[in-house]
């Protein structure tokens, strides 16, 4: 059976999901799909009179429920549950999303929605295998680290990747005994809808997850500032978390976890395996079209290897199969609107225009849609905006080394450093290049991330602060309670 579908026939949880129920809202925001450019539904927005309404029944729910008091395994079995409707449902989810988003019905099927399963899973067994500490003192006291949770964690969720987006949110704050209110982008909002119905329908208490729509100054300000939301986490530009933090700063204090913007370089050092660099290196621009926090952005080759490398690499970026959501074959995927591929656009024109080279692309697709062509950028100087700034799309910039030390420098940059890529053969030159490189992930002869749930992921400098997934993530969404009692 195939998984393209009609996307005028698709049926959409359009509205908020508080305690267990879609409430509508006034004010709305118009949505086109990136696939076609059809406007196909209007996304509601919370008013901070809306927005107060989730955090209280998200309180009320957590009183009720004794959710974060009671046996840690019971919350355990509530999420499994969870993660078994959620495969259960792929299918449906899969085309919910396919609709508004830029991810392709086959890959989400395969890929995002397993892997949020397989999270939740993951986060469930922390429930009741991470929990307080006796810590040594001398014969007359007993000393106690206690963790709790924090009560309401607000969460807000970009557009790019929304359900595994979710489920880094929602799985370890809800496994720690939170209730969660969460925003996701106006962009793609009601495949959180259709989640969080799942997990009532798979047991949870209502009213623990509350999904508000909206943009970011009426209802994500409201969240973060909101007195009772006692953390936030938010995954988005950076631009966007250094407003979040102004606004919690002007609201008083809490604990936030980031994950920002990158602008990740790739570097290949001439002892490489070509193959598997390239290969690497090219899902790392292509999946998603590149828009994706983590994308491998900046190549960086020795010299020696540098010509038969990209021919590799724009062999693949020329075999792209580029095509609607909701087409099972599509495998390339549309840039979210017309206004960021026109960005996307501009970027590149100008670092066109300041000397950079086109090997291919650097210009919109034809037909229907929001496509943009796989580029590849050569000659590009440090200080061009293809450097410097974050594309967040199909764009790749080549520059070449021939030392060490100018391999770092290139790789360094002045804003981001949420993660990197390597590929070499010499492992002291692996240990070397992680220690030196300021980034919060390093892969080495890969590029990505893999199912290995414990490897928490976050950035250096203005890339956030925080982690998500891994321990850390839970950890993150338990404050601790020092507890020195004399015996």
């Amino acid at each position: 059976m195939s998984l393209s579908f009609d996307p005028d026939q698709i049926s959409l949880p359009i509205g908020h999901f508080i305690g267990d129920r879609l409430v509508e809202s006034p004010g709305v925001l118009p949505m086109r799909r990136p696939s076609d450019g059809s406007f196909y539904a209007e996304c509601p927005i919370a008013s901070e009179a809306l927005v107060d309404e989730a955090v209280r029944t998200a309180a009320r729910a957590l009183k009720i429920s004794n959710w974060g008091g009671a046996r840690p395994r019971e919350r355990a079995n509530v999420l499994r549950q969870w993660a078994d409707l959620i495969e259960s449902e792929a299918e449906a989810l899969a085309r919910i999303e396919a609709v508004s988003s830029t991810r392709p019905v086959g890959q989400l099927v395969a890929g995002d929605i397993a892997v949020t399963a397989e999270q939740i899973r993951f986060f469930a067994e922390f429930a009741d295998k991470e929990g307080s500490d006796l810590v040594p003192t001398d014969d007359e006291h007993l000393g106690m680290i206690m963790t709790e949770p924090y009560g309401v964690v607000g969460a807000i969720t970009p557009w790019n990747f929304p359900v595994s987006m979710a489920g880094w949110k929602l799985g370890p704050a809800l496994a720690a005994g939170n209730a969660v209110v969460l925003k996701p982008s106006e962009m793609t909002p009601f495949s959180s809808v259709f989640l969080a119905q799942l997990a009532v329908k798979a047991g949870m208490p209502a009213g623990l997850i509350n999904i508000v729509l909206g943009d970011g100054p009426t209802t994500g300000a409201a969240i973060t500032g909101h007195p009772d939301i006692a953390k936030v986490s938010f995954t988005g530009s950076t631009g966007a978390g250094a407003a979040i933090m102004a606004n919690v700063a002007r609201s008083g204090i809490k604990p936030m976890t980031l994950e920002l913007g990158g602008k990740s370089p790739q570097i290949v050092f001439a002892d490489a395996d070509l193959d598997q660099a390239a290969a690497a290196i090219s899902s790392s621009i292509l999946t998603n079209a590149g828009q994706a926090c983590v994308a491998g952005s900046r190549l960086i080759a020795h010299a020696f290897v540098a010509e038969p490398l990209v021919e590799a690499i724009l062999a693949r970026m020329k075999a792209v199969q580029a095509g609607p959501t909701w087409d099972a074959a599509a495998t390339y995927s549309p840039i979210i609107s017309e206004r960021h591929r026109s960005r996307i656009d501009a970027i590149v024109q100008a670092a066109c225009a300041e000397g950079a080279e086109c090997l291919t692309g650097g210009e919109p697709m034809r037909g229907k849609g929001y496509f943009y062509a796989p580029t590849l950028l050569a000659s590009v100087d440090q200080p061009s905006p293809a450097i410097t700034e974050e594309i967040f799309g199909p764009v790749l910039t080549l520059q070449t080394f021939t030392t060490e030390e100018e391999a770092l420098a290139l790789a360094d940059h002045p804003t981001y450093g949420l993660a990197a890529g390597l590929f070499t053969r010499d492992l002291s030159r692996v240990l070397r290049i992680t220690r030196a490189i300021a980034a919060g992930t390093v892969w080495v002869n890969r590029y990505g991330r893999s199912r290995d749930h414990i490897l928490p992921t976050g950035g250096y400098k203005r890339s956030g602060i925080g982690k998500d997934l891994g321990r850390e993530a839970y950890h993150a969404n338990r404050r601790s309670k020092s507890v020195l009692i004399q015996v």
